[in-house]
């Protein structure tokens, strides 16, 4: 029997390449893994809507983690749990981006929201949920203040998807929160779990699976926090790690 029995993988930086495309032979081994007993899902900070193209081109009807966890699905078009932002801490984090000159974006569930086309009365979006807020900054000093602003608040979970970027979820919402559910789902454990992925938003769920594998052009936070450490993006990464953690281990 297999000691894995799940493989979490990041997209932006991990399964997909620098052209947003998931190479042939990344399909043929995520095929092979689901082929030897492993389910694959993505555990992502996308929104379901950018997700699905490459769920169809995969055939997957697993579990799916996004919005760095803020949204929990059974499988594809089925939700199991939805985590939001308060409207009151969008406002907040709005101000904050425009005070500090940061370019912004911000998702709904039906939507996103960004410098350009921000709603000028929110308060008509009750019915649309806030689930992520995102601050973009080219100048480190002011990266690292908008950091600490937030973080003293005490609300919120403060990731990134590259190193000049903040990622705001609800405090406690991450890859890692979203992989549990999906976990209790599916009557496994986390440590039956591989975790892949790149940026700090990956973080979390490499720390606590079974198995967390950092993509070879990750950020070093990440690498230092993983288990292995695989090829990257273009090498076929995720290709390596099921080659040489799942599959052939199995043989």
């Amino acid at each position: 029997m297999a000691k894995y029995k799940l493989l979490a993988l990041d997209m932006d930086g991990t399964v997909l390449n620098s052209n947003h495309e998931i190479s042939e032979h990344t399909c043929e081994w995520i095929h092979r893994a689901i082929q030897s007993g492993v389910a694959v899902m993505f555990a992502t900070g996308r929104e379901v809507q950018s997700i699905e193209p490459y769920v169809q081109q995969l055939g997957l009807e697993s579990p799916l983690v996004s919005v760095n966890g803020s949204e929990v699905w059974h499988a594809p078009g089925s939700l199991m749990a939805r985590h939001s932002l308060e409207e009151e801490w969008v406002k907040d984090m709005h101000a904050l981006a425009v005070e500090k000159e940061c370019r912004y974006w911000a998702y709904t569930v039906k939507d996103v929201y960004t410098t350009t086309n921000w709603p000028e009365q929110i308060e008509r979006l009750q019915d649309d949920p806030w689930l992520k807020f995102g601050f973009h900054c080219d100048e480190p000093d002011c990266l690292l203040d908008v950091y600490s602003i937030l973080d003293a608040t005490g609300r919120y979970e403060l990731t990134n998807s590259s190193p000049r970027n903040i990622e705001v979820n609800p405090k406690g919402i991450n890859k890692a929160s979203g992989l549990r559910e999906v976990c209790q789902l599916l009557g496994i454990e986390m440590e039956e779990v591989v975790a892949c992925g790149d940026s700090l938003n990956d973080l979390e769920m490499i720390r606590t699976a079974g198995l967390g594998i950092a993509m070879g052009n990750a950020q070093d936070a990440v690498k230092r926090a993983a288990d292995g450490v695989t090829g990257t993006n273009d090498e076929d990464g995720v290709a390596q790690l099921i080659q040489n953690y799942l599959v052939n281990s199995m043989q």
